[in-house]
């Protein structure tokens, strides 16, 4: 179980930032699409635990699991309706109603979660977000966890070059359902409990959902044999923290922002929890009995032209789509010189 880290804490109070006196209510619901696993357990016990001790312990949350406070899928109308306070959501859920959540979720040939932060924090990526939401769902939302770089397939067929893609039944969900279609898988967009199942059965072939941490207490590995890498289909990205617009304006200035901090915070801690669990999540995938196997460049290079057109045809008729892929395009240009002097993660050198 997650324990509340004190130099954040530290860090909170030492701006006088607490709060004195809430003026919302002092229990708040939240609304989560999780059945269990780090996202539920961890990072949304992470953020509330955050708010709790920025508030003075004014404001406690209390989390629901996915199915409880509404549809699993559709956290965002459960927190704009009032049923829910405040959620604990990953945006590309509302994907069908506008694809520029897919930019900022994270999508193939995207940031990684290190660029992803940087975007954020440093390139008017956050202030974008919250525009966004308030905009498009009338929700406020700033982003609350980082997502690593998935597994880009479980599967029971060897998938390593685009032949191998042709056809394969692929569960999925956001824009890579598109991209994966347009690649020539057949996809299948189902929640996340159905999965292990539909694997088992026969049903779909392969299935993607998370970074090697978020992936072990699936069982995903029990019942396909094969452990695509890398993801480049979503090489990182944000889960989002929402509030209900009549809620946040009851806030003060001081209250609002120590929501927010709050979110930051928990990106970073849940950056270095799920990086470091990634390692440990991936090496027993390695050490199983499941066969690792890496795509074909080739076929990454595919993947990422099939994106870039994707990305260039939603820009064409969508004014938050370009303005979104304008700013994150810019920094990944400023990004390019990073290989110029820094070495690659995992070098040793002097």
């Amino acid at each position: 179980m997650y324990r509340k880290s004190k130099i954040a804490l530290a860090i909170g109070l030492s701006a006088g930032l607490a709060t004195t006196a809430a003026t919302a209510e002092t229990n708040w619901r939240m609304a989560t699409p999780w059945s269990g696993g780090p996202w539920l357990e961890r990072d949304a016990q992470m953020f509330a635990d955050h708010v709790n001790d920025l508030s003075g312990g004014e404001i406690e949350i209390e989390i629901f699991p996915g199915g409880t406070l509404g549809s699993a899928l559709k956290v965002t109308n459960s927190v704009k309706s009032g049923v829910a306070d405040i959620s604990h959501n990953y945006i590309n859920y509302d994907y069908g109603i506008d694809p520029t959540t897919a930019l900022l979720a994270g999508h193939s040939s995207g940031l990684t979660p290190e660029e992803f932060m940087m975007w954020m924090y440093q390139g008017g990526g956050v202030e974008l977000y919250e525009e966004y939401r308030r905009d498009m769902f009338d929700v406020v939302a700033f982003p609350c966890a980082i997502l690593g770089t998935e597994i880009f397939l479980h599967s029971n067929k060897r998938v390593e070059t685009l032949e191998d893609f042709q056809g394969l039944r692929l569960r999925t969900s956001g824009a890579w359902s598109e991209i994966a279609s347009r690649l020539g898988a057949s996809t299948v967009v189902m929640s996340g409990g159905d999965i292990y199942s539909a694997l088992e059965r026969g049903v779909i072939d392969a299935a993607e959902w998370g970074s090697p941490e978020m992936n072990r207490p699936t069982g995903f590995q029990e019942v396909a044999q094969y452990v695509i890498v890398p993801g480049v289909h979503q090489s990182g990205g944000f889960l989002e923290c929402q509030v209900n617009e009549e809620v946040w304006t009851s806030l003060n200035e001081d209250q609002q922002d120590n929501l927010r901090l709050a979110g930051k915070l928990s990106v970073f801690e849940s950056w270095l929890a799920s990086s470091y669990d990634d390692l440990d999540a991936y090496e027993e995938l390695v050490s199983g009995e499941n066969e690792i196997v890496h795509l074909d460049q080739d076929f990454i290079d595919t993947i990422y032209e099939e994106t870039a057109k994707w990305e260039d045809e939603y820009a064409e008729d969508n004014e938050w789509f370009a303005r979104v892929l304008e700013s994150q395009r810019g920094f990944k240009e400023t990004m390019s010189a990073w290989p110029e002097y820094r070495l690659p993660i995992g070098t040793m050198g002097r």
